[in-house]
């Protein structure tokens, strides 16, 4: 997985599955794009990935997260839960805003 911290008046936190990277995901209107310049960060395990999405959570950070490890590991770390989790072309994605 791969995240990265956009620093603005609150940290805008990206998050996706590696191998999402780039692509372009489109079903009806639905537009999902998986820009490089916005989600290619650090390569991060889930272990490590689930502890800083608590602790950023707390610190009123919003969080874009794209694909099914991704989405997984904020389910775990509690930052979402499986009402929020929409999909385009079956690839699983969430937004939060705290």
């Amino acid at each position: 997985m791969l995240m990265k911290i956009h620093k603005s008046y609150r940290d805008v936190v990206a998050i996706c599955d590696s191998e999402l990277l780039g692509q372009v995901y489109e079903e009806g209107e639905k537009v999902l794009e998986v820009r490089e310049n916005f989600y290619n960060g650090e390569e991060i395990e889930e272990e490590k990935l689930i502890k800083i999405l608590q602790d950023l959570a707390a610190e009123d950070a919003t969080f874009n997260i794209v694909g099914k490890r991704s989405v997984e590991a904020a389910l775990k770390a509690g930052i979402i839960s499986k009402e929020g989790i929409k999909k385009v072309q079956e690839v699983p994605f969430a937004l939060v805003l705290l």
